[in-house]
């Protein structure tokens, strides 16, 4: 139980990158969108180098071995595409768009966690998926329109409610969560008339 605390504790600290662009003119530290996608371009990066570096190299650390799961020890690690999946997003799509959906990997994802019984099921149950579909519309209304958050929050819970398998490899909804949530908040803004 400690150690999966832990690992939500991780997975909500991805919200600083969130607030670090928002407090960024508060305290001047001039990061404008542009700045703020290379950094985290250059983190992404790092993220797979140090997971090059522990699969191929032996790279062994206390970290790895408090903050990833088991079924993690060989091969790509959840936090690499938790760094993947909100670079792309950063890099595709608009702030508007793109925090919310960082903030729905972030803060969302670590919730229904903590409120779902741990169980791998094809799909969530309904009060998880639920509660889920609430946090994620909570935190994206103040980015985007009410038609827009209500669709990144359904794009989000789709991708943490229900488990994707690609032949016996699970897609890690880290990876979904944050670009399903921005396409089909971009889609919504592009369709729906203001």
């Amino acid at each position: 139980m400690a150690e999966e605390l832990k690992r939500r504790l991780v997975h909500a600290s991805g919200s600083g990158l969130v607030a670090l662009y928002l407090l960024a003119d508060y305290l001047d530290l001039s990061l404008t969108w542009d700045r703020f996608r290379l950094l985290m371009v250059v983190l992404a990066a790092g993220v797979v180098v140090l997971e090059a570096l522990r699969l191929r190299v032996g790279l062994e650390s206390w970290i790895y071995e408090k903050l990833t799961r088991e079924y993690e020890q060989d091969q790509f690690a959840g936090y690499g595409y938790y760094m993947l999946s909100m670079t792309v997003v950063v890099l595709v799509f608009d702030p508007s768009i793109a925090l919310p959906a960082m903030l729905m990997l972030a803060i969302g994802d670590p919730v229904s966690g903590a409120i779902s019984d741990d169980t791998l099921r094809r799909v969530k149950r309904p009060p998880v998926l639920a509660a889920t579909f609430g946090v994620m519309l909570v935190l994206a209304l103040p980015f985007l329109s009410a038609a827009a958050a209500v669709a990144a929050a359904l794009g989000g819970t789709i991708a943490d409610g229900v488990t994707v398998k690609i032949g016996e490899f699970v897609v890690d909804d880290n990876l979904t969560i944050p670009i399903y949530a921005a396409v089909l908040a971009w889609v919504t803004l592009e369709v729906v008339p203001l």
